[in-house]
């Protein structure tokens, strides 16, 4: 496929300066290799990762070079290289957020400079061409704007739930959400739909009654939700629905400041998986809190293309529905960063590529 298309850019990482580093160019469009697909970028949906990249705070690998940002994007195939079999035209797909990352929980070192909008280019563009070991097939039920916030947040909780083959979620469980934050949303719905109790907290009661709208009416008195302004001692909480046994899994998107807290929540042999580090705060001795709990302490970065496909059959068995907050024109990519770096939002925010 011949012609231009339009594509955002952040400069080399010493020379980002925030959002307004975010520039939106014009170039060819990419021409697929052999073993590459073409794909139409429909949606795009926007991470925590993605913001810390712009700030040249992420420390994790990153490309010392200018790069197209953002991991999450959703569209359709328009063209296929000539080793391509598996996929065709028309055919609705995702990215896979680290594209060699193939099986199992953890990428390892190599795998992991293969990061979508960070180590590689990402999905701010128009068109994209990527391997075809790199896309899965989107749940046929998802709008473009939903599927595209699924390869980050949804199989980060994914991996959360299911990485560990030994301890994986199962009916009867209870799990923790720190937040209303996309991870923890997902996590939300994939432990309802797998008949677990779900603990979620947020500092607003609008976000929580929010999030306990996507659980249908059968499944919410699995649902416990704190807010934790007006009840900080939401680990109190977890003691009093486990009846003092503690949960089974901890989806730990805080870090330093709320670590504490997993740990006084979590039954001895559960899952605290680490995530995310928003909350401020001095970190607790991790080395005696897991010795004195005997859980598993795990760092989770997203997850692999088998867990992901996975995941979507899941998704589409249960029918489950992203929950988007809010979705920006594609010229109004700079303002969906911000508004995501206000934390106003619940769910997912979205930036619409191809209207």
């Amino acid at each position: 496929m011949s012609g231009t298309h339009k594509f955002y850019t952040l400069p080399e990482p010493s020379a980002r300066k925030g959002f307004s580093s975010l520039k939106l160019k014009e170039g060819p469009v990419p021409r697929p290799e052999a073993n590459e697909v073409l794909i139409k970028v429909h949606a795009v949906s926007l991470n925590f990762r993605d913001l810390i990249i712009a700030q040249n705070g992420y420390p994790l690998h990153l490309k010392q070079e200018e790069l197209i940002p953002a991991s999450d994007g959703a569209g359709e195939i328009v063209s296929v290289g000539n080793k391509v079999t598996k996929w065709k035209q028309g055919d609705r797909v995702a990215g896979i957020f680290t594209q060699a990352h193939q099986k199992g929980s953890t990428p390892d070192k190599d795998e992991i400079k293969t990061a979508l909008g960070g180590s590689v280019d990402g999905m701010l563009a128009q068109y994209v061409a990527l391997p075809d070991t790199g896309i899965v097939r989107i749940p046929s039920h998802l709008s473009f704007e939903e599927a595209a916030t699924l390869p980050c947040a949804a199989l980060t909780a994914y991996n959360a739930l299911y990485g560990i083959p030994t301890e994986q979620l199962r009916a009867g469980d209870t799990i923790v959400a720190q937040g209303t934050g996309g991870v923890s949303v997902f996590a939300l719905q994939l432990a309802s739909a797998a008949g677990a109790k779900t603990i979620i907290t947020s500092s607003s009661d609008d976000k929580l009654k929010k999030a306990l709208s996507l659980i249908p009416q059968h499944l919410q008195h699995l649902v416990t939700t704190v807010n934790y302004k007006t009840n900080p001692d939401w680990d109190k909480v977890a003691l009093e629905v486990t009846n003092g046994a503690g949960v089974d899994h901890v989806v730990e998107v805080g870090g330093p400041g709320t670590l504490e807290k997993s740990f006084n929540s979590i039954k001895r042999g559960g899952v605290i998986s680490t995530i995310g580090f928003v909350a401020q705060g001095e970190p607790p001795n991790v080395a005696y809190h897991a010795l004195l709990t005997g859980a598993y302490f795990k760092g989770i970065l997203v997850g692999s293309r088998e867990q992901f496909e996975h995941m979507n059959q899941i998704i589409e068995d249960h029918q489950i529905k992203p929950l988007v907050d809010k979705v920006f024109p594609f010229e109004k990519a700079e303002e969906a960063y911000a508004y995501q770096w206000s934390q106003a939002h619940v769910g997912k925010v979205v930036i619409n590529v191809s209207h």
